[in-house]
């Protein structure tokens, strides 16, 4: 009579390729859900929103996606743009898109990152943004809400 052997869930021929198979696809999925980001060196800081950068050897201009500053003319601008000029000016800036790749004028849109801090909320935060969130790019419109500085600049 043929011996039946019991076999258990995780046990047996292969348990071991399908569990490490099962831990690749889960490290896939997370690191496909982390924002793509593309580094970039800061050569122009046009305003307090607005910057050019050195990407994959061209200049481009990059606008901050999810805020607005002052404009230059006033001094909350002129001081929005000095900020600005401290956060990134010479730096290798790392950039993150949300949906949109350029706005109406051309300018790539990006949330802009350097020494690992997001400048979009960090302008905010210190009251010299305001937050400017249009759709479809709203992927950080509530982290801006709450860093939200009233009656700064």
């Amino acid at each position: 009579m043929p011996q039946v052997q019991e076999l258990r869930l995780g046990e047996g021929p292969g348990s071991e390729m399908i569990r490490t198979l099962g831990l690749l696809a889960l490290v896939v999925l997370v690191l496909g859900c982390a924002p793509a980001r593309e580094s970039a060196r800061v050569v122009r800081v046009i305003d307090g929103d607005t910057i050019v950068v050195l990407l994959d050897g061209e200049e481009e201009r990059v606008r901050y996606i999810g805020i607005d500053t002052p404009e230059l003319g006033t001094m909350c601008g002129v001081k929005a743009r000095l900020v600005n000029s401290l956060l990134v000016s010479g730096k290798v800036v790392q950039l993150e898109k949300d949906v949109s790749e350029r706005d109406r004028y051309g300018r790539l849109l990006r949330y802009v990152y350097a020494d690992g801090v997001m400048v979009n909320a960090r302008l905010v935060e210190e009251g010299h943004a305001k937050v400017a969130t249009y759709p479809p790019d709203v992927k950080y419109r509530g982290l801006f809400l709450r860093l939200l500085v009233v009656g700064s600049c």
